[in-house]
């Protein structure tokens, strides 16, 4: 079967790829470079495939995998029986090469390939970090991997060092890797706890004017922390674990006088912290603990003239032995294609506003 560029166009004019995340075109950009300066074509890469029953899963529904990798590298794929070959620029050969062969061994060691994972592999195999997408975090449900070179990064930093920041915008994988360490750590008894805290900034923190029992007040400025531990354990080991005080999901303001020994501890939404409150926070740090925060310093919710806690804690940190700073950016996004455009949209309207009042 050969998948030629003319037919790849003309299958997503019928609509498939709209089953396909929209990320791919900021993908092709940051391997446009490679791509560009090689027109070079040699003799086809074949590969050789030692188990048919895994190519559906790799070649994707409607074989929507390998279109992606023809559009974002501008290769042609044929393939036959369990024989693939690629054509195209040199490069872009070497890159789709090494993308497919790191899907197939994913597929080999029991885990799943989706839309997003091929993208991951195109832009790992470009930026020549596929051997970072071997770090792998299992937890009792899915086994996590890197899905950029930051995020193999972050991931390295998590597992060593004693406080890690995680910063940068929405769908980055901040919090969900963060929780997936903690949770890894967790099961394999390297902590005795996992919690989770969030400033609770729309009520101000003053829950107790909110109706409801305690938990009720909490769980709405909570839920997107149990949403990642639902995703990472059974419902009911999450019941279990919360209930017998393992796991443990608060308010920021819960933590003061604690000191939180052989701990894997996480605090979302950091930029939402005052100063004092980050203080507060970094110092319940105990024994045998680690301690991860993550935030976005474009999206501050605090009253205006109140310094975000965790620009403070940056500046403070910034040279401390031990603490991990990892920054994401808008190419690290990993969510749906248009978070990305979303997030950008907003950062450049919010840059010209800001060119404006330096004008005037």
């Amino acid at each position: 079967m050969l998948l030629s560029n003319r037919a790849s166009r003309a299958v997503l004019q019928d609509g498939l790829w709209a089953r396909v995340p929209h990320g791919w075109a900021r993908i092709r950009g940051e391997v446009e470079r490679l791509i560009s300066t090689d027109t070079a074509t040699g003799r086809p890469v074949q590969i050789q495939f030692d188990d048919n029953t895994l190519l559906p899963a790799l070649f994707g529904h409607h074989d929507e995998h390998l279109l992606q990798i023809e559009q974002l590298l501008d290769v042609t794929l044929r393939y036959r029986g369990n024989q693939l070959e690629i054509q195209g620029p040199e490069t872009s050969r070497d890159i789709a090469d090494r993308a497919i062969e790191n899907l197939y061994d994913r597929l080999k060691g029991g885990q799943e390939v989706a839309p997003g994972d091929v993208q991951a592999a195109v832009r790992m195999a470009a930026s020549g970090s596929l051997e970072d997408s071997r770090i792998a975090i299992r937890t009792r449900k899915r086994t996590i991997t890197p899905r950029s070179p930051v995020q193999a990064r972050y991931l390295e930093a998590l597992g060593q060092a004693d406080l890690t920041f995680g910063l940068g915008p929405a769908g980055t994988g901040k919090t969900y890797l963060a929780v997936a360490m903690a949770v890894s750590e967790l099961i394999q008894g390297k902590v005795d706890r996992l919690i989770l805290s969030r400033p609770a900034v729309e009520a101000g923190e003053r829950l107790g004017f909110l109706p409801g029992d305690l938990q009720e007040k909490i769980d709405p400025y909570l839920r997107p922390l149990y949403d990642a531990l639902y995703d990472m354990l059974p419902g009911d080991q999450v019941a279990k674990r919360l209930s017998g005080g393992e796991i443990e999901v608060a308010p920021l303001a819960f933590m003061r006088g604690r000191t939180l020994s052989r701990a894997f501890i996480i605090l979302d939404e950091a930029q939402n912290t005052s100063a004092m409150q980050m203080k507060m926070f970094l110092t319940r740090l105990g024994e045998g603990s680690r301690m991860a925060v993550t935030g976005d310093m474009s999206q501050i919710d605090l009253p205006p003239g109140t310094r975000s806690g965790l620009a403070d804690a940056l500046d403070v940190l910034d040279k401390v032995d031990g603490v991990r700073i990892v920054r994401f950016g808008e190419g690290d996004v990993v969510r749906h294609g248009m978070v990305t455009k979303i997030v950008t949209a907003y950062n450049e309207r919010d840059n010209s506003r800001s060119a404006t009042k330096e004008t005037k």
